[in-house]
């Protein structure tokens, strides 16, 4: 009889491995079919820096300040920096709609030389709290922008949004690598 057990929970085990592989496979599978197409990748970074703003708002503590500031804008700088390279060049393609882009870029500029002068202050500094509250107010701006104006264009577009998404998701993940290597290079 003890044999009977034995097989009968070897075969129970082998039915678990297999059903656990199965599942496994079935959420890789469902990952890679719920991979974010541009405009979802974009707009999940906007909710991001939204959160890390009220936590910034939020905090007290000058050096949960400052943490959070750099968080701010390590990544809004990886968010500018994919939507410049990858997403508004083909934007410019799909929509011919160049001032769209233009005005997109204007305001990528504002914000980046805000964040360089930000970066280059204490929590403590007289002006920190105004520049931050400035660099919200512009980037609420621009999110608002994109994603009334431009990202309704795109979507009625022939642009592959899924081909688009996975090379900004790409881009994101190696500039995120140099940033925490401290190598991102301010543009």
């Amino acid at each position: 009889m003890a044999t009977t057990h034995s097989s009968t929970s070897k075969s129970a085990a082998n039915r678990k491995s297999a059903s656990s592989r199965a599942k496994s496979t079935t959420r890789k599978t469902a990952a890679s079919s719920r991979e974010k197409d541009a405009i979802q990748l974009l707009k999940s970074d906007h909710r991001e820096v939204e959160k890390l703003f009220k936590q910034f708002q939020d905090a007290s503590e000058d050096e949960r300040r400052m943490q959070l500031c750099e968080q701010i804008c390590m990544e809004l700088m990886a968010h500018t920096e994919i939507e410049e390279e990858i997403f508004y060049p083909t934007c410019r393609q799909f929509l011919k709609d160049d001032e769209i882009v233009n005005e997109a870029l204007v305001e990528h500029q504002a914000a980046k030389d805000l964040i360089e002068e930000i970066r280059s202050m204490d929590a403590s500094d007289e002006m920190f709290d105004a520049r931050m509250q400035v660099l919200q107010e512009q980037i609420e701006h621009h999110v608002e922008e994109e994603e009334k104006e431009l990202f309704p264009n795109v979507q009625k577009s022939d642009m592959d949004l899924k081909n688009v998404g996975q090379q900004l998701m790409e881009r994101k993940k190696a500039l995120q690598a140099r940033m925490k290597t401290g190598s991102m290079a301010m543009h």
